[in-house]
Formats: structure tokens, sequence, C-alpha cells
């Protein structure tokens, strides 16, 4: 067994796709007779599709049928597919090249895990499919994070202890997930919100690859 092992969640790690999540959102939102914003997108990070749709008609306070549930977060999930389809490059944030090349050069394990049900075809079109070792989405778990679930897939796909592994992330329930995985978590994003991580960077920029040897060699 590899003594360590590197995991990234997807959106506002590697891409950031949380716009697209938002704009779906809010269109829905407007058909359904109310406003969403920016600040109640917040709560949408790293949550499944199914509990989003629910807080989103929390927030309307709307009801539905179990049919016009299925049928809204089917037609979110087109105008979301619609937005990814015109994904290339450069919508790969920051610095997430170079880490991921340095990861890949030292062949040490690369895994995603993520809750988009979405991840391969985003990772394919930006160019970055090759690099992982393992993906672990929406498709392959049952229970969203703070659930470790994810986390623990991944991990036992690259054939790493929980305990060894170090996973970026960008919402607190998924740093929450890491945390209960037993695993290092390391916030990517505002540190003011993601104060339960082990470390926080403001994006990867400011990470350096000394910082990524020195975690390589505590473990």
């Amino acid at each position: 067994m590899q003594n360590i092992g590197f995991i990234f969640d997807l959106d506002g790690v590697i891409v950031d796709t949380a716009k697209y999540h938002f704009l779906a959102w809010k269109k829905l939102a407007n058909e359904l007779g109310f406003e969403f914003t920016i600040e109640q997108n917040e709560m949408f990070k790293g949550v499944s599709r199914k509990r989003c749709l629910e807080i989103l008609l929390d927030i309307g306070k709307v009801t539905a049928t179990q049919e016009q549930f299925n049928t809204w977060m089917h037609d979110k999930n087109v105008d979301y597919l619609a937005y990814i389809e015109k994904m290339d490059a450069s919508e790969i944030l920051p610095e997430v090249p170079k880490v991921l090349e340095f990861l890949k050069k030292n062949k040490i394990p690369i895994a995603l895990g993520s809750a988009s049900k979405n991840a391969r075809p985003i990772l394919k079109k930006v160019g970055l499919l090759a690099y992982f070792d393992a993906i672990l989405d929406g498709n392959n778990v049952t229970k969203a994070k703070p659930d470790p679930e994810v986390f623990l897939l991944a991990a036992k796909e690259i054939n790493i202890a929980p305990e060894n592994c170090i996973v970026f992330e960008d919402a607190v329930a998924g740093i929450a997930a890491a945390n209960n995985a037993k695993m290092t978590s390391i916030g990517i994003g505002d540190a003011s919100i993601l104060v339960e991580a082990k470390y926080n960077f403001k994006d990867f920029t400011e990470m350096s690859l000394d910082f990524i040897k020195e975690l390589i060699g505590k473990k």
C-alpha cells in the first residue's frame, strides 16, 4: 500500500462550476416565482442535487408532488449541462495543473471525491481526466457530505489508508466529511468560513510545492 494519497473535490477546487449551478438554480427559482441569491447559493456547496432542491423549495416556500420534484431536478440539470457543455481548459482554477503535475510526476495516487454527477465529463472537457487514478462522484455514493462515504470510497479505490489521505475542499460540508474520515483537510477558499480545516489557502496560487512536499514528508 502506498503511504499517501490526495483527494480533490471538483466544484470550487479544480473548476468553478458553482457559478453554473447558481445560474441554473436561479432560473428554476425565477420560474417558480421567487428570487435566489448568491448568498443563499452558499448553502448549496458540497450538497447533493436532491438536497439543493429541497433547500430551494424551502427558501421559496414551494410545495411539490414527487412528480414535480423529479421534473424540476431534471430540468435544473439540463440547464446546468448546457452551461458546462461549453467548458474548456480556461475554466481550470489557477495553479491546479501545477499541483496535479507534481503529484503525478512523483507517482502519488490522485482521486476525485465530489457530489457532482457530472464530474467525469467536466474533467474530460477541461483536459484533466488523465491525472486521476480514481473518480468517486454522485453516481457512486448514497450519502452526501458531511458523511465521509465519498472520501472513504476514494481512499479505498487508490489503496490508501484514510488517515494517510489529504483532501482539498472548498465547502464546510466537505471539510467536515474529510475530518469525519480522519483525513487531513485543506480548505480552499475563505478561512473564516472553512474554520474546521487543518490548513487554509485562498486558492492554489497561495500554496507552494514546498508545502506539498512537507505534507508528503509527514506521512
